[in-house]
């Protein structure tokens, strides 16, 4: 990071350590990202998924009336993202587009196997959305993922926020993470594919949901090796730098020499 500003300026960005402003202002800045995180991928993903699969299951909807359906919250969210708060909420129009294009596959689907073809080109959408927000430098998860490496923690808060603004380094690892993700679940929906026109059906319908846990358990395991501990190992030394500046900053003159604030992960 090159242009750090010494500790005492901290209360004016909301950067965090100094002052009762600074805190309110990330924790400001917090509320008005919450529904970025963990809330806002079971909003966006997991419900739409989890309705489809209850709508055609359980209640015996068709997979048209299903998509509709269970599309209806994702569309919902990125149209009021864009009218009421003036932003582009990037998981909710990826789910939008997802179950846009089930219903048009849908309206194709005349056999088995082109059903079993069309879940595997819905979920590839998604997949290729954020591989492609990775490799332009836009991490589709990077949003989810600081609520959970922060953990409501100010300090680390206003740290990922510093280090995502100034740090290309730590800009590159969230888009490795994305760039893992991407990957895994767009290679899952080619394997899926090419099973469904070359396998039994019989057995596709349970090795799908095989290479499908399959893909985010390896996702997981390499996506926090690459990505998510060189995150935490980032956010803590920022932190810890962060702290030294301010205990520095209040020492009396001449004892300490300040250093710059959030100097550690460059």
């Amino acid at each position: 990071m090159n242009s750090q500003a010494p500790h005492g300026t901290t209360a004016a960005t909301g950067t965090g350590t100094g002052t009762g402003e600074a805190t309110g202002s990330d924790q400001a800045a917090g509320s008005g990202k919450k529904l970025e995180g963990p809330r806002a991928l079971l909003l966006d993903a997991g419900v739409p998924i989890a309705s489809y699969y209850v709508l055609t299951g359980v209640f015996g909807l068709s997979t048209l009336a299903a998509l509709a359906w269970s599309g209806a919250l994702p569309a919902a969210r990125s149209v009021w993202s864009l009218v009421r708060e003036r932003r582009f909420n990037a998981m909710a129009t990826v789910m939008t587009v997802t179950n846009v294009v089930g219903l048009l596959l849908s309206l194709i689907a005349g056999d088995e196997r082109l059903m079993l073809a069309k879940d595997s080109a819905v979920s590839s959408t998604f997949g290729l959305a954020v591989l492609v927000s990775a490799l332009i430098g836009r991490p589709m998860l990077a949003p989810t993922l600081r609520p959970w490496l922060t953990r409501g923690d100010a300090a680390k808060g206003a740290a990922w926020d510093r280090l995502t603004a100034r740090s290309a380094r730590f800009r590159r690892v969230q888009s490795r993470h994305s760039a893992v993700w991407g990957a895994a679940l767009l290679g899952e929906c080619v394997a899926r594919m090419i099973g469904a026109f070359t396998l039994p059906v019989d057995t596709m319908v349970w090795l799908g949901t095989v290479m499908l846990v399959v893909a985010i358990v390896v996702a997981t395991v390499v996506s926090g090796a690459v990505g998510v501990q060189m995150m935490e190992r980032m956010l803590v030394a920022e932190v810890a730098a962060d702290t030294a500046a301010g205990a520095a900053a209040t020492a009396p003159a001449g004892s300490v020499s300040a250093a710059p604030a959030g100097t550690a992960a460059r």
